[in-house]
């Protein structure tokens, strides 16, 4: 940013006390043969990365809700804009197109577990964002907003393909960039422009996220012709459990991998899973039989040891008949349930 006409190159220099003599920096030569052309490399680099973002800034627009909040949205399809969910109170929005145009948008549904929404927009003619093709872990990337009249860029980094923490945030991207005011709901892509996902600033604080590409396009299809997104439930409380394996009974577990095929194994060489601790009434769970006291030890063959694991396998099959293997009084049983929608 631009302040007293200098620019902030946003890396700071260390402090020191007057008197004190700097480290030395060595400095960093790239043989010839690494880089033909010397600095073109890095010149290519910088004016492709300017490419990528006027190409995708083109299809980053300014959503308004109550004035005076602003946010940014990424349009998706000819008349859909997907942005974040939480800054929006009215069903009724403005856009405003790279162009300077603004028209009126309706939200037509909202996710709360992903805080997308998806605005329809008549007229808009603004060229979707295509998805990208596969960012790889190590690939820059570029946060695209546009909070106002112009496009705002910050530069991030793949650093993995998807934040394995368990809970609300399990599966979310890491931008690697510095949020900044109204990015949400702009576009995170790749240096060929593609879409790698739509950020959110405001789920996790000082950090910028995105919603993986693919599942904000699976989520803004449903929501464009439910409303909403059905999520599956099985009715259960559960903690996880550790205990050990009954002798001459049970899954010996595979090499180099503490997962057998029916449960897990702990470090101790116990089995770990999930204890019922309640079961809802007249939930899916009920039907099937499931008592308390239950252990919940794989879903469809595959071991489970933490409940947000169970929330997230499930939540996306609502409608689907699944097995689930218990362990009660010391005996293993298979129990079919269809996953319920909330």
């Amino acid at each position: 940013m631009a302040r007293g006409g200098l620019l902030n190159t946003s890396a700071p220099r260390p402090a020191h006390s007057e008197g004190e003599v700097a480290p030395h920096l060595p400095e960093v030569n790239f043989p010839p043969e690494a880089h033909p052309g010397g600095m073109t490399t890095f010149q290519d680099l910088s004016a492709g990365m300017a490419d990528a973002v006027r190409a995708a800034g083109q299809s980053v627009v300014t959503v308004m809700g109550v004035r005076p909040v602003t946010v940014s949205g990424t349009v998706i399809a000819d008349g859909q804009v997907l942005t974040v969910a939480h800054v929006l109170h009215s069903d009724e929005v403005t856009v405003r197109t790279p162009d300077g145009r603004e028209l009126p948008g309706t939200v037509a549904g909202r996710d709360p577990a992903t805080d997308l929404a998806l605005v329809r927009v008549d007229g808009l003619n603004v060229a979707p964002l295509s998805p990208s093709a596969g960012a790889r872990v190590g690939e820059l990337l570029l946060a695209v907003g546009r909070p106002t009249h112009g496009v705002q860029v910050s530069l991030g980094l793949m650093e993995r393909e998807a934040a394995p923490e368990r809970g609300p945030l399990r599966g979310w991207l890491n931008a690697g960039a510095a949020p900044f005011r109204g990015v949400s709901g702009g576009a995170l892509v790749d240096a060929r422009g593609g879409l790698v996902g739509v950020l959110n600033a405001g789920m996790s604080r000082g950090i910028l996220l995105a919603v993986p590409a693919s599942r904000a396009l699976k989520v803004a299809e449903t929501l464009s012709t439910q409303g909403r997104v059905p999520r599956g439930y099985l009715g259960v409380a559960t903690q996880p459990v550790r205990f050990p394996d009954p002798a001459g009974e049970g899954t010996e577990p595979e090499r180099g991998s503490r997962r057998g095929r029916h449960g897990r194994w702990g470090r101790d060489g116990g089995r770990v899973g999930l204890a019922v601790v309640q079961v809802e009434e007249g939930s899916p769970a009920a039907g099937a039989g499931m008592l308390v006291g239950d252990v919940l030890l794989a879903l469809e063959g595959e071991g489970i040891r933490h409940p947000g694991e169970l929330l997230e396998r499930v939540r996306e099959r609502a409608g689907e008949t699944l097995t689930v293997r218990v362990l009660r009084g010391g005996q293993e049983l298979d129990l079919t349930l269809t996953v319920g929608t909330r």
